[in-house]
């Protein structure tokens, strides 16, 4: 049997319930997923719909939750500052790129359980070689939305770095305060934001000597690493980008097939910051590199990027070792090959808690 669509995914969309549907499609380690159909003027239109349980799902999908607590769901023309986590994610690069994400337009509590929330986005095709398309490169997208300046943060006159809601990665709740400059950005809300996070887990055998090392790190090479970097200015970043949020499909049923992404975590940061966790997990070849690095050079001195992109990479060993390892949080990973590592990580973390220390240790005493 079908299973049934909740009343305020309806409303939230618009759509008449008579001949509305929805069934299981895919899935994820975080939410259920389901493909919803509808007629709209007489035409079928599909939405890719996701829905979870708890706080970390309503962080995930919904409003900001200090202020629009009341507010069931968000239809796409009454976008604010107000809407969080993977709908104000997808939205912020969907209005840089349209043709690069899917665009979200619902989301909100569920009538049948005001402890369980939707996400309702454009259904994107995965897979799909419809001809129609735009041709643009993922090199070339990537580059426009790491070049498009960041809007001003509601209430600022200034840019700043940050996002206007909380976002999430994977279920942990990330901290997206605004800060005047880059480097204070990654030490406070990134690095020290992943001790704040795993500070029950720091019980944890040799917890305590990663965490002393983490707070060096933030404190001095951060500042000196990060503060001499030339042009830097707020952008959209994805905040997730590894090869399994990336692919090729149709969005909305509309054109023929594009390079898309999905599953964002958003800041509004430094472009660099995206490009540790793309190499750190691989499966962009060395034609993406070549074709964004046209289009986007490294930032001066381009004789530090490697040890910035390196140190990028060091906040999501951390990440997973406090969060993930550490507090025994599971994380669902997919097939390609470093995610394996991953999983394995999971489960030995002090092996890669050790490559860690390593990888502070060269920074400190490089830039220290």
């Amino acid at each position: 049997m079908a299973p049934s669509v909740d009343p305020a995914i309806v409303e939230a969309l618009g759509l008449d319930p008579a001949s509305t549907k929805i069934v299981s499609h895919g899935g994820s380690g975080f939410a259920s997923t389901f493909k919803l159909s509808s007629v709209v003027d007489g035409e079928e239109k599909n939405y890719f719909v996701k829905t979870g349980t708890g706080k970390d799902a309503e962080v995930m999908f919904r409003g900001d939750t200090s202020r629009t607590h009341n507010v069931s769901y968000v239809p796409n023309h009454e976008l604010t500052y107000r809407t969080q986590g993977e709908h104000a994610s997808l939205n912020a690069i969907h209005g840089v790129v349209p043709n690069f994400c899917p665009k979200s337009h619902a989301h909100g509590a569920m009538s049948s359980s005001p402890n369980k929330f939707f996400l309702a986005t454009d259904f994107l095709e995965l897979g799909s070689s419809a001809p129609g398309g735009s041709g643009e490169s993922l090199a070339t997208k990537l580059a426009r939305l790491h070049t498009t300046p960041a809007p001003l943060p509601e209430g600022r006159d200034e840019p700043a770095f940050g996002f206007p809601v909380p976002t999430c990665c994977g279920a942990t709740e990330q901290d997206n305060s605004w800060r005047a400059s880059w480097p204070e950005f990654f030490a406070d809300c990134r690095l020290r934001h992943i001790l704040r996070q795993g500070r029950a887990s720091q019980g944890a055998d040799g917890a305590a000597q990663l965490a002393e090392a983490v707070e060096r790190t933030a404190a001095v090479v951060v500042p000196r690493l990060l503060g001499r970097v030339q042009g830097v200015r707020p952008v959209v970043v994805h905040g997730d980008l590894w090869s399994g949020n990336h692919g090729r499909g149709r969005i909305a049923g509309r054109g023929g097939a594009e390079e898309v992404v999905f599953d964002p975590s958003c800041v509004y940061g430094h472009s660099e910051y995206e490009l540790g966790i793309m190499r750190m997990f691989g499966g962009f070849g060395g034609g993406f590199w070549t074709e964004y690095l046209e289009l986007v050079p490294k930032a001066e001195p381009r004789d530090e990027w490697e040890d910035r992109l390196e140190l990028y990479e060091l906040w999501v060993f951390a990440f997973i070792y406090f969060v993930v390892f550490c507090s025994s949080r599971s994380i669902e990973i997919d097939c390609d090959s470093r995610y394996h590592q991953l999983n394995h990580w999971a489960l030995f973390g002090s092996g890669y808690k050790n490559s860690a220390m390593s990888i502070m240790k060269r920074l400190i005493d490089k830039y220290g």
